[in-house]
C-alpha cells in the first residue's frame, strides 16, 4: 500500500520536468510569432515572461490558491476545534503543521495547497464544519495532508498556471493574426509549413496543459484517499465524508476551472449542470470508485 511519502521524490522530479518543458514550449510559440510578425523582440518577452511565470508559479501558488478562492485565516479561537485536528493530525503524519483558512460557502469541501510541508495551507468551507462530523472531517484534512505531504499540490498548481500562461499567449497571437501584420513576402510553402505546424501548435497548446492537468489530479486522488485513511486509521470516515460533500447540490460561489482540481470534490455541485461541467472538466475520479476503494480498505 503506498504511504504518505512514496510519491514525494517522483512528483518533485515531475514539477520540474513540467516547469522545464512548459518552458521550452513558450519559447517556441515565442519564436513562431516572432518569426512570422518579424518582430525578435516578441522572443525576448516570451523568454522573460515564462520564466516570470515559473518562478511565481512556484513561490506563490499558496496565495494563488488563497485569493481565487477567497479564503481567509481561521481564528484560532473561533475555529480552536479545527486548528486543533489539523495539529494533530499533522503531528501524526511527521508534518509541519499548514497555516488554516476558511472559504464563507455553504457547499462543503475542501483543499490544500503550497510549495512544500513548510509552505502549506488547508482550507475548508464553513459548509464542510457544519455539515460533518469529527470523524469525517479529520478523515478530510488528513486526505489535504496527503497531498502536501506526497508534493501533489505543487505539480498541479505549477500545472495550472504554466498553462494559463499558454492559453494567454495562444489568444494572444490568435488576436494578432485576426489584426494582420508581419511581412507576408517570404511566402513559398516551406515558410506555409512552418506557419501552420506554429498555428496547430499555438492551438492545441491549451487542450495539451489540460490532458496533462487531469491526468496529474486525477491519478493521485486515489493515493491521497489511501494515505488520508491509513493516517486515521479509519476510513469510513472520509468515505462518509465523500458521501455528504458529493450529494451537496449547489456550486460554490468561487468555483472555477482554473481551481477545481484543487478541491476534494468536484466544487460545481452534484445538479445536473455541475455533473455535466464535472464530466466535462474531470478533474476527479467518479466519487462511487473512490468510497468502494475506501470501504474495501482494511487498517
Amino acid at each position: 500500500m503506498a504511504s504518505l511519502y512514496t510519491q514525494q521524490g517522483k512528483n518533485i522530479r515531475r514539477t520540474w520536468f513540467l516547469m522545464g518543458g512548459f518552458l521550452v514550449f513558450i519559447i517556441a510559440i515565442g519564436y513562431f510569432v516572432a518569426w512570422y510578425l518579424q518582430e525578435p523582440g516578441i522572443l525576448y518577452v516570451a523568454v522573460a515572461f515564462s520564466l516570470v511565470m515559473n518562478i511565481s508559479a512556484y513561490w506563490f501558488s499558496d496565495k494563488v490558491a488563497l485569493a481565487s478562492t477567497g479564503s481567509h485565516e481561521a481564528d484560532p479561537q473561533q475555529y480552536r476545534e479545527l486548528h486543533r485536528i489539523v495539529e494533530n493530525l499533522a503531528i501524526t503524519a511527521g508534518l509541519p503543521k499548514p497555516r488554516v483558512y476558511v472559504m464563507e460557502e455553504d457547499a462543503p469541501n475542501a483543499f490544500a495547497a503550497g510549495r512544500d510541508p513548510k509552505h502549506a495551507v488547508v482550507s475548508v468551507t464553513t459548509g464542510l464544519l457544519q455539515k460533518l462530523e469529527r470523524s469525517e472531517l479529520e478523515g478530510v484534512i488528513a486526505h489535504e495532508l496527503s497531498h502536501i505531504g506526497n508534493r501533489d499540490i505543487l505539480v498541479m498548481t505549477v500545472a495550472v498556471v504554466l498553462a494559463g500562461l499558454v492559453a494567454m499567449l495562444a489568444d494572444l497571437f490568435l488576436r494578432v493574426s485576426f489584426w494582420g501584420g508581419g511581412n507576408h513576402d517570404r511566402g513559398g510553402r516551406g515558410n506555409a509549413l512552418v506557419m501552420a505546424v506554429g498555428l496547430i501548435g499555438i492551438i492545441l497548446a491549451p487542450i495539451a496543459a489540460q490532458l496533462i492537468q487531469l491526468a496529474i489530479s486525477r491519478r493521485r486522488e486515489f493515493l491521497a484517499d489511501a494515505s488520508g485513511a491509513l493516517l486515521t486509521r479509519y476510513p469510513d470516515g472520509l468515505a462518509s465524508a465523500l458521501v455528504k460533500i458529493s450529494s451537496y447540490e449547489g456550486p460554490m460561489k468561487r468555483a472555477s476551472h482554473a481551481t477545481a482540481h484543487l478541491f476534494i470534490s468536484n466544487p460545481f455541485g452534484a445538479h445536473e449542470a455541475g455533473r455535466f461541467v464535472a464530466r466535462l472538466f474531470a478533474t476527479h475520479p467518479p466519487v462511487g470508485e473512490r468510497i468502494s476503494a475506501l470501504t474495501e480498505m482494511r487498517v
